[in-house]
């Protein structure tokens, strides 16, 4: 899932641009080394978050939910475009997204900052509980996620077809304080 409006090259088409041009390091005998980021590892994740609060408004819609610019900075840091897709839960946990009216929503967290926001004017169908995926966040979710306004950082899950496992515990306040110490001045 790429962002928003983006047209990337598939990993072959990048190879057949590079390579021509990295030929004459292989013809001297040194080994090549390629990291290509995001165009692998960010589709490999997801940030999933539940709709907390709507607040419909006369010039703006904001679905409050409970992630935040801590969990999924590129938003707000760099204006990256990812895709928010509800979720349909088994059994009925989720309520059925065609039987509520589509409206242009700002997808925002609870930090209370004016960057606080993971995705602006996306047309959903939301109700207070949904859960959505927000694409595109297996390269720099967690990685560069932060304990800013004292919150804790989500867990990751590892996801193989019906198979999953928590590979990191989600955090705790108390966490947060664990290694600080009081100090009385004289």
């Amino acid at each position: 899932m790429d962002y928003i409006d983006e047209d990337v090259p598939s990993v072959a088409e990048f190879a057949d641009a590079l390579m021509p041009k990295l030929q004459i390091l292989q013809d001297k005998g040194m080994t090549i080394l390629f990291e290509p980021g995001r165009s692998i590892v960010a589709n490999a994740g997801v940030l999933l978050t539940k709709v907390e609060v709507l607040k419909p408004t006369e010039h703006k819609n904001f679905a409050i939910v409970d992630a935040a610019m801590n969990d999924l900075i590129r938003p707000s840091l760099y204006g990256s475009q990812m895709a928010v897709l509800p979720c349909v839960l088994p059994s009925g946990l989720v309520q059925s997204y065609s039987s509520v009216e589509a409206k242009t929503w700002d997808i925002v967290g609870q930090v209370c900052e004016t960057g606080d926001f993971l995705a602006k004017n996306r047309v959903l169908s939301l109700a207070v509980g949904d859960i959505l995926a927000i694409t595109g966040a297996g390269a720099y979710g967690f990685a560069m996620s932060s304990n800013y306004n004292t919150r804790p950082r989500a867990c990751e899950v590892m996801v193989d077809d019906h198979d999953y496992q928590e590979i990191r515990a989600r955090e705790k306040v108390e966490d947060l304080f664990a290694s600080e110490q009081t100090w009385k001045l004289g």
